[in-house]
């Protein structure tokens, strides 16, 4: 959303886009660049490619070599197929593992101001890719078949209501450790705005809650909050993920640790709530440390709000280490004092 980054196409990108869809152009690459006078970030053309045989033929060499190890773009590759609003095309946006967490997040918060400028109604395919060989040929059919699978949101439904006909069977048995397979909601711009904020340390609290009915991961608030506050953000109602920045002293020295917190406060939230909020928590996960890099130092799943006491929380992230005993040793017995010989009492018999 351009609202949430402020950085919109440049003159010169929104001239190029009139003129570029008339069935010459295949391949095209934007980046985000800052102009030197007005330290402004603006959308500008990286470049352009023709078209020169099909568009499966021109795929791979036209596409790769765009994509650079440690800098995200966007790019742009027309196909040959038509619709009501002309050629369509692929719309790639190209963030590697490598690249810096905040061009990662500066990209992805201004991918739908990039998409508008252009004309969503002419991108037939979306791609997000973080390896190149999302980016090739054979991944680009791999992602179509993708998506003719079966939605994982039905599958989920599906085991959703294998579960509900289980738990009444098994009445009382906690389904907070239940997960679910296959269901990574997207994060929307804004959440995914503040959490690189909270990195960056402008905000020491995020709170993201699940959207089900627009099936996304939102942001409900970031905050600068103390320890002693963070018990009062768990809603006692709802499952909520929360992001705090755990500053305190350790050992005597100064600190800051990253905590992951996943509240779900029992059976006062529906089963389908406890259910999404267990499987989207591994997804997210992924992308919190895959793709965004941060580096969390504890991973909580709380249902009471006492247990982010402070004390509580430094004993989760610096555990008491338990002291190891040596093994008591039994003393061995006395050495053997050879075979046993034979006597004789007095009445001749022998005794051994």
């Amino acid at each position: 959303m351009s609202h949430q980054t402020g950085i919109s196409a440049s003159k010169d990108l929104q001239d190029f886009f009139a003129k570029a869809k008339d069935g010459e152009i295949r391949c095209i690459q934007v980046k985000i660049v800052e102009d030197p006078v007005t330290r402004e970030e603006k959308l500008e053309l990286g470049g352009s490619k023709d078209a020169v045989r099909s568009w499966e033929d021109d795929y791979d060499s036209l596409v790769l070599p765009y994509l650079e190890d440690k800098q995200p773009c966007y790019v742009l590759y027309r196909l040959d197929s038509k619709n009501a609003s002309g050629y369509e095309w692929i719309f790639i946006s190209w963030s590697p593992d490598f690249s810096q967490v905040r061009d990662k997040m500066l990209y992805a918060a201004t991918r739908a101001t990039l998409k508008q400028n252009f004309g969503g109604g002419q991108i037939k395919e979306e791609i997000f890719a973080t390896v190149t060989g999302d980016c090739t040929l054979s991944g680009y059919k791999k992602h179509l078949m993708s998506q003719n699978a079966p939605a994982p949101l039905t599958m989920a439904e599906e085991e959703l209501e294998e579960i509900k006909r289980k738990e009444i069977k098994t009445a009382g048995v906690d389904t907070k450790h239940q997960t679910l397979q296959g269901v990574a909601f997207p994060i929307t711009d804004e959440a995914l705005l503040k959490i690189q904020e909270f990195v960056e340390g402008q905000y020491t609290y995020v709170q993201l809650s699940l959207d089900m009915t627009d099936e996304k991961i939102v942001l409900e608030k970031a905050e600068n909050i103390p320890t002693s506050a963070l018990a009062d953000q768990v809603p006692e109602d709802h499952a909520r993920y929360h992001l705090f920045n755990f500053k305190h002293t350790h050992e005597g020295d100064y600190t800051e640790s990253f905590v992951f917190i996943y509240s779900m406060p029992g059976y006062k939230c529906s089963i389908k709530e406890r259910m999404l909020y267990s499987s989207c928590k591994s997804p997210l996960l992924g992308v919190l440390e895959g793709q965004m890099g941060i580096e969390l130092a504890k991973k909580l799943e709380v249902d009471d709000p006492k247990e982010l006491a402070e004390n509580c929380l430094y004993e989760e992230v610096h555990p008491i280490k338990t002291a190891v005993r040596n093994k008591f040793n039994r003393p061995k017995g006395p050495a053997s004092r050879g075979p046993k010989r034979m006597t004789r009492n007095t009445e001749g018999q022998e005794t051994s």
